[in-house]
């Protein structure tokens, strides 16, 4: 349970119809089974306990004592058991009969909560047997005990203090307004739904967007258990269909028609996080409610949820063609909107022949494409100076060919060597005067030419970049618009390759390929026998690493050690633990130190759920210690 993950589960049992001593056998096993493997909350479908399809039996006593008294064998049995556990019975309170969920802890009987929405249409008759439960309906006498009885009710666990779990029935979830909700605004993380829905064409993908959906609208994990192979096929089929959501992601379904045991891990400090981040979330109060406690043993949770080692990057071909186009198109849009507003009918940006100002050049020919202005009115300056390559020379020449933009051609070694001169620096001096030095004047270089033609710079730089802070301040760090600002390095390689793969013209695919396949340098020191001398992923480390960390840091404010255990499950096989830490440490350094370049980016558009724009998404003091985070990570390894 550390770092706030809780292992649930939900089961359907391979029951028999009004059988109840089957059924607890069945339970008894299963939830033995769930608990061994380390589950702590344990969800049973609707009814399970005599079957959802007993129908006119419902109303014979013999039917109902037994049900109580193998509850009751169930506590026994289920005593050394450890964890939350939800059971569905009909039950007898206040001379009415409720389909119900019994709540057990370690032995006890917890409450009862009652299903509300009763459906009573097309295949369905529950109003025939059941009456709908209310918020709270008094205790029922249970061995001795006073047990609450109500939909209101919530159970927390006094070892994982974010853990609050709430229940509703089946068509609860279904109707407009389901309890759900106001659990939800009450505390509640996690919602467990017992239920006995039947299948019909189509109705899997409908109940899955269900689960999903509501998951997603109240920032929750969600465990929804259902009836399948077992209950009577008279008139329907049920396919035991279970799911586990959190937060609109399904992380687990069961196959259908196989009465399946599904697993997974609920991360309760991820919700609350997002919780505290949404101002619309606003809790309601809980005065309605009755607050009960439950207890868990203090175990580590084993992982076996998938962490993507490329979060920014959809796996899927098609979700990932179909993104790729949808950013490009934003970033197009937003430097539209600009050029309109300023009516520059002109744009300049430095081409290096790498992959970021390869983007830029892409996205504002669409631009310019957009706003009906020729790409000849784009002018793409190459500044060859001490790094550049022959490979990365002919490639940001063509690559403005190409694209029928304006090419221009600015050496900028002899004035360079002019400012060195100037400020006394040594030639053979390979620090970060000598690089800077560089980066700078390409800076003013296209600053100026954008005076002189009435145009707008274009910055270059991406999202990954500006987090580490590797950018020189006033050189590239500076543009007039930056389209790439929210874009992270591991995905501006798919924009490329997208617009390679969709531009249609076989040149200009070839050159972008080679772009691509160009290791990612600033090309500021000399190159050794005309290859790349300085390679940006030897100095600050791999991208993908520092955008798998940028990712969990600012969009779940995961702490150093969160982010370090789910790291090594990512990049298992791929990266050793110690070099996985060691770019950890980097990253949270640099993007501390680095923040002071941030505080004053130029405009440009977010296109993603991250973004480190002082005037949206981040909002940091520039001279913040990180010392927590450093102390933190000091632990680990």
């Amino acid at each position: 349970m550390r770092d706030g993950f809780i292992k649930v589960a939900a089961a359907t049992p391979d029951i028999l119809v009004a059988d109840c001593a089957h059924n607890r056998q069945e339970i008894v096993e299963k939830a033995r089974e769930m608990a061994g493997n380390g589950a702590k909350i344990l969800v049973f479908p609707e009814l399970c306990l005599t079957g959802y399809t007993c129908q006119d039996l419902f109303w014979q006593g013999a039917l109902l004592h037994r049900a109580e008294e193998e509850l009751k064998t169930i506590q026994r049995e289920l005593q050394d058991v450890d964890g939350l556990i939800f059971i569905g019975l009909p039950l007898r309170h206040k001379g009415k009969l409720y389909n119900a969920a019994a709540v057990l802890n370690q032995g006890r009987i917890l409450g009862f909560v009652p299903k509300h929405h009763l459906p009573n249409y097309g295949e369905f008759y529950e109003a025939r047997y059941f009456v709908p439960g209310q918020a709270f309906d008094g205790y029922v006498d249970w061995q001795g005990e006073k047990v609450p009885f109500g939909q209101n009710l919530l159970f927390h666990c006094a070892e994982v203090p974010g853990l609050c779990v709430a229940a509703e029935i089946c068509e609860d979830l279904w109707a407009p307004n389901p309890p759900s909700i106001f659990h939800a605004m009450a505390g509640a993380t996690l919602i467990v739904n017992l239920s006995a829905s039947d299948e019909t064409t189509g109705k899997d993908a409908y109940r899955r967007e269900l689960v999903g959906g509501q998951s997603a609208r109240l920032i929750c994990g969600y465990v929804y258990a259902t009836a399948g192979n077992g209950e009577s096929t008279q008139d329907l089929v049920f396919g035991g269909q279970n799911l586990i959501a959190e937060n609109g992601t399904i992380l687990r379904e069961a196959k259908r028609f196989a009465n399946e045991t599904i697993y997974g891990e609920i991360d309760v400090e991820r919700l609350e996080s997002e919780r505290r981040r949404i101002s619309t979330w606003q809790p309601e109060s809980k005065e309605e409610y009755t607050q009960i406690s439950f207890h868990v043993k203090q175990e580590q949770t084993a992982l076996s949820r998938f962490f993507d080692p490329s979060p920014f990057v959809p796996d899927d071909k098609k979700d990932r063609e179909r993104r790729c186009d949808e950013i490009l198109t934003m970033q197009a849009m937003g430097l539209k909107k600009r050029l309109d507003h300023t009516g520059c009918k002109a744009a300049v940006l430095g081409i290096s022949g790498g992959l970021d100002s390869t983007l830029a050049l892409l996205v504002t020919a669409r631009a310019f494409d957009l706003c009906g202005l020729a790409r000849s009115q784009i002018t793409a300056v190459t500044m060859p100076c001490f790094g550049t390559t022959d490979r990365t020379y002919t490639n940001a020449c063509e690559l403005t060919r190409r694209l029928g933009a304006t090419l221009r051609e600015v050496d900028i070694k002899k004035a360079v060597l002019q400012h060195f001169e100037d400020i006394g620096h040594d030639y053979q001096d390979h620090n970060v005067t000598f690089e800077n030095a560089q980066a700078r004047e390409r800076t003013q270089v296209i600053m100026d030419i954008a005076n002189s033609c009435g145009g707008l710079v274009i910055g270059t730089g991406d999202l990954s970049e500006l987090a580490l802070g590797w950018a020189t301040y006033n050189g590239d760090h500076m543009s007039m618009y930056g389209v790439n600002g929210s874009v992270p390095k591991t995905l501006v390689r798919h924009l490329v390759r997208y617009y390679a793969d969709t531009c249609g013209e076989p040149e200009l695919a070839a050159i972008l390929e080679d772009v691509l396949d160009t290791p990612v340098s600033p090309e500021l020191l000399p190159p050794t026998d005309g290859v790349i001398s300085q390679k940006t992923e030897d100095l600050v480390g791999p991208y993908e690493l520092h955008d798998f960390f940028l990712y969990y840091m600012m969009r779940f404010q995961f702490g150093p050690a969160k982010i370090y255990r789910i790291a090594r499950i990512a990049f298992a096989g791929m990266y050793h633990d110690e070099v996985i830490l060691k770019w950890l440490k980097k990253f949270y350094w640099r993007f501390f130190s680095q923040q002071f370049k941030r505080s004053c980016l130029p405009d440009g558009p977010k296109v993603g759920s991250v973004a480190v724009s002082p005037r949206g998404d981040l909002r940091m003091p520039s001279d913040a210690s990180v010392r927590i985070w450093m102390d933190e990570l000091e632990t680990l390894g």
